[in-house]
């Protein structure tokens, strides 16, 4: 039959495969967007469960530094954490919070967070190349009636990509540095990295910051 000469092509296995990664996209979305991100807890569950955070110590930073407690919701702040007034928590390396999951990022959800983004940007860049080889262009009146439809989706899905295409070079730069992008935009009113002699004491070199990001 004509289905089975496709396969035999292997003509199904690229909408196949479009599926699979437009269907994982949506499950990354759902799991990114629900999970914790790294709430901190409170002062009797940080001692029964403490964070590689807590206990890490980093040489480059200040001693006299010490935690904070929060104005908001009273729990004491381990380094890199910052409250978010829109999830009324505190977040463990905060990062900040994403208007598309409704959901901060942070210590837990980050890295999967980047692989979202990735597997988002792939699904985008091949969805525009499918509604670029649909476009032929004709100069009439008819022909961009019949047309309008397929130009708007096209020029929507490039806008998206160069959004999300931004987003992750800026993540994976910021990654690399390791610092967040809360971090990095609010250098100056930070205590622990405007009190440092260093501009970030948390920078180890870009091959050990990946591994220990993403690792």
């Amino acid at each position: 039959s004509d289905l089975q000469e496709r396969e035999e092509r292997g003509e199904l296995l690229q909408p196949l495969v479009f599926v699979a990664l437009a269907l994982g996209s949506v499950l990354l979305y759902l799991k990114v967007s629900l999970m914790d991100p790294g709430f901190v807890e409170s002062e009797e569950e940080e001692k029964a469960d403490k964070s590689e955070e807590q206990t890490m110590v980093i040489p480059q930073a200040p001693s006299t530094i010490q935690m904070r407690r929060c104005g908001y919701c009273m729990v004491k702040q381990p380094m890199r954490a910052k409250h978010c007034q829109l999830c009324q928590h505190c977040v463990r390396r905060y990062d900040h919070h994403c208007p598309w999951l409704e959901n901060c990022v942070g210590e837990r959800n980050h890295p999967l967070f980047i692989v979202y983004l990735s597997v988002q940007l792939v699904v985008l860049l091949w969805g525009g190349h499918v509604a670029w080889s649909g476009l032929y262009f004709e100069q009439s009146w008819d022909w961009l009636q019949h047309n309008i439809f397929l130009i708007l989706s096209f020029l929507l899905i490039v806008i998206v990509t160069v959004a999300v295409l931004l987003l992750l070079i800026s993540q994976l730069y910021l990654i690399s540095c390791n610092t967040t992008m809360w971090e990095f935009m609010s250098h100056h009113r930070i205590s622990y990295l405007r009190q440092s002699e260093l501009e970030n004491p948390f920078d180890q070199g870009v091959v050990l910051n990946l591994w220990r990001f993403f690792c």
